[in-house]
């Protein structure tokens, strides 16, 4: 598959709830807008069809070809866009628990890739609501870098962010885009979210590919927002300020490379052992 110098790509940014219907109508209306805008890859949120307090049973798991992924794959085939479905409810045969899953469909429809989120947002801060992912999520075990128009392209979801090795890996096997489609809290993304995608950006000289959450979606959950693009030198390219929409940036690939020669630091990395530690 040929690999352009450029392309343009659009991240959304979006307040979900429980209301399904009206999730995918706003979905699809964001994706329409930023196609017209002359976005060739678009990107939508953790949780874009269906949004509400971390860890509660989802009512409506869904199948990989179910009704979700086919509407989105129509309206990539109609948009001729590649299309980030961010992450949705998957079914587990035998399990009361979903997957929290990436879809990556190509400007035809096809599924280019599935992605099974790795890292569960367990946490218990103080003067937070104690959040428990893995009471309702069964955790992923695959690292995957998916072969697309725009070039290798690497997946992750969300709390994965937190995890520096597994970017290092999805560059190792050729990603030039790292997508971390989030639903971060208010209180972490505030803190973390955008120094956290600067330095995978800086330390895997890649595009950073970061449609968001923002605002209330009922239950007591609230998301940070800010949905971004970093390019490999660290800089935020596109970013939505606040509330529901779109934001787009020129990848140029060409200057990625040029970068990755003259700081060759993947090249340089050494692996180092792991030694228990001292009594």
């Amino acid at each position: 598959m040929s690999q352009p110098e450029r392309t343009t790509a659009g991240v959304v940014q979006m307040t979900s709830t429980a209301d399904v219907s009206r999730n995918l109508d706003a979905a699809c209306a964001l994706v329409e807008q930023a196609a017209a805008r002359g976005a060739s890859f678009v990107g939508l949120p953790e949780n874009f069809a269906f949004l509400r307090s971390e860890g509660e049973p989802v009512p409506e798991p869904q199948e990989l070809d179910g009704a979700w992924v086919a509407r989105m794959a129509e309206l990539a085939r109609r948009l001729r866009v590649t299309l980030l479905l961010g992450s949705l409810p998957e079914r587990v045969p035998g399990d009361s628990r979903v997957r929290n899953t990436s879809v990556l469909l190509g400007p035809g429809g096809e599924t280019l890739a599935i992605y099974r989120k790795i890292h569960l947002f367990d946490i218990d801060l103080p003067g937070m609501e104690h959040l428990k992912e893995s009471k309702a999520v069964k955790a992923g075990d695959e690292i995957v870098v998916a072969p697309t128009p725009l070039g290798p392209v690497g997946l992750s979801i969300c709390y994965d962010l937190r995890f520096p090795e597994l970017y290092r890996e999805l560059a190792r096997r050729g990603a030039r885009v790292l997508c971390v489609p989030s639903a971060f809290t208010e209180r972490t993304g505030k803190a973390h979210w955008e120094v956290l995608l600067r330095a995978r950006a800086i330390e895997n000289l890649a595009y950073v590919f970061a449609p968001a959450q923002v605002g209330h979606h009922g239950g007591g959950r609230a998301s940070h927002g800010q949905a971004m693009i970093v390019d490999p030198w660290g800089t935020v390219v596109a970013q939505v300020p606040d509330g529901e929409g779109i934001a787009l940036a020129e990848l140029d690939f060409g200057r990625l490379e040029r970068l990755r020669r003259e700081l060759p630091a993947l090249d340089h990395a050494r692996l180092l052992e792991r030694h228990p530690s001292s009594p």
